[in-house]
C-alpha cells in the first residue's frame, strides 16, 4: 500500500488496478494521510485563497428525467420559473456592485433559452460588467451552440459527467447517452472553455471499480474544475427510497481528485454543506478550494430544489463565510479566480467592504 501511495503522491497517477486496491483497502490512517497530502498540495499551488463564485439559478425547467434530480421533467410538484434577460442582468449587476467578478449561470436543460437568447444575455453581461468571468451550467448542447456561447463571452462551462460507468450512467439518465456526455465535454475543451466535470458519490450500484473509473476519466479529460458531491435523495424522484451518499466518502474522493489533478479548482459543494454543518471546513481540509454562494432571490432558491433541505448561502452573507474561512487560516477571494494555468487572475482578497 505504501508503494501505491508514494506513486500517487509523486506522479499524481495510478493504474486502474492500483486505484481499485487503494479504494477497497483505505483505512482511517490511509484516508487521513491522503487528505493531508491533498491539503498540502492545494496550499502549495493556490495558497490559502478560497475562490468564491456567485451562483444564479435562472430556470428550473428541465427536459431531462434524471432519476435522482428533483427538477426532472416528470416531477409535477415543482413550481417552475424562468428569469428574463432583465432579471438576470439585474441580479448579476447587484452582486457585481458588491464586488463579485465570477458568476455561474445554472439551469435545467431548458430549450426556452435558445442559442440567440443566451448569447445575447452573455454579450450584454460582458458589456455592462467589465472583468467578469461567466460560467454556464446548462447541460448538453450542440458544438455550434457551445461555440456561439464562447464567442459571446462565456469563459467556463460546468457539465458533471455524474458517473464514468456507461451502464450506470444510462440507467440513471433515461434517453441519454454516456458517449454524448463525453462528446459535450471534449467539445468544450476543444473550444477553449475552462471545463468542469465531476461525479456523484453514493449512486445506486456504485463500487470501487466504478469510483476508480471516475478518477481515471477525469485524469484523461484533464478538466479545470471538478465538482464532487454526495447523492441526496429527493422524495419526488424514483430514488426516493434510496439513501443519501456519505459525506466522508465524498471528502475522500475530493482528496483523491486533488492528488490526480493538482491544479483543479474543486468546490466544496452545497450538498456537502447540507449533510454536515462543518462541511465547508472539512471540504477545504480535504483539498477543496472553491465555494459557490447563491445570488438567486430567496423565493426562487426554494423552487430550485435539486434535493430536499438544500443548504444555500447567499452572496450577501460573505462576511460570515469569510469569518469561517479566517478561523481555519484561509481568505475569501471574490474576483475571477481562474485555474492557475490561465493568467487572468486579479487580486480580490475580501477585507470587509474593501478589496485590494
Amino acid at each position: 500500500m505504501r508503494e501505491i501511495l508514494n506513486k500517487l503522491y509523486n506522479t499524481h497517477d495510478l493504474e486502474m488496478d492500483e486505484l481499485v486496491y487503494l479504494i477497497e483497502n483505505a483505512d482511517t490512517t490511509i484516508i487521513n494521510d491522503i487528505k493531508d497530502h491533498a491539503k498540502a498540495l492545494t496550499l502549495s499551488i493556490y495558497g490559502n485563497k478560497i475562490y468564491i463564485r456567485a451562483l444564479l439559478e435562472f430556470s428550473n425547467y428541465c427536459k431531462r428525467n434524471c432519476m435522482y434530480c428533483g427538477l426532472r421533467n416528470d416531477n409535477e410538484e415543482v413550481d417552475r420559473f424562468r428569469l428574463t434577460k432583465n432579471q438576470i442582468i439585474e441580479s448579476i449587476g447587484k452582486a457585481y456592485d458588491f464586488g463579485y467578478r465570477s458568476f455561474v449561470m445554472q439551469s435545467g436543460e431548458d430549450e426556452f433559452y435558445t442559442k440567440d437568447l443566451l448569447s445575447d444575455i452573455i454579450i450584454t453581461l460582458k458589456e455592462n460588467f467589465k472583468g467578469i468571468a461567466i460560467t454556464l451550467s446548462i447541460g448538453e448542447r450542440s458544438f455550434e451552440e457551445y461555440k456561439e456561447f464562447k464567442i459571446a463571452g462565456a469563459d467556463r462551462f460546468l457539465l458533471r459527467h455524474e458517473t464514468a460507468d456507461q451502464k450506470q450512467y444510462e440507467k440513471l439518465h433515461p434517453d441519454m447517452s454516456f458517449e454524448e456526455r463525453k462528446r459535450c465535454l471534449y467539445d468544450l475543451k476543444a473550444l477553449d472553455y475552462q471545463v468542469g466535470a465531476g461525479f456523484l458519490v453514493g449512486l445506486p450500484n456504485s463500487n470501487p471499480t466504478i469510483m476508480a473509473k471516475n478518477l481515471i476519466f477525469l485524469k484523461n479529460l484533464e478538466p479545470h474544475m471538478v465538482g464532487i458531491g454526495p447523492l441526496i435523495i429527493h422524495k419526488d424522484t424514483p430514488l426516493k427510497n434510496y439513501k443519501d451518499g456519505s459525506v466522508e466518502d465524498t471528502l475522500f474522493y475530493i482528496s483523491l481528485t486533488r492528488l490526480f489533478l493538482p491544479k483543479a479548482m474543486i468546490p466544496v459543494t452545497t450538498a456537502v454543506n447540507t449533510l454536515d454543518k462543518k462541511g465547508l471546513e472539512k471540504g477545504i481540509d480535504s483539498g477543496g478550494n472553491v465555494l459557490m454562494l447563491n445570488l438567486s432571490p430567496q423565493e426562487l432558491k426554494e423552487k430550485y430544489e435539486l434535493y430536499k433541505n438544500r443548504e444555500t448561502k447567499s452572496v450577501y452573507d460573505l462576511e460570515k463565510v469569510a469569518e469561517r474561512l479566517e478561523n481555519i487560516g484561509y481568505q475569501a477571494y471574490i474576483k475571477r479566480g481562474d485555474h492557475i494555468d490561465w493568467s487572468k487572475e486579479e487580486e480580490g482578497k475580501w477585507q470587509g467592504q474593501k478589496m485590494n
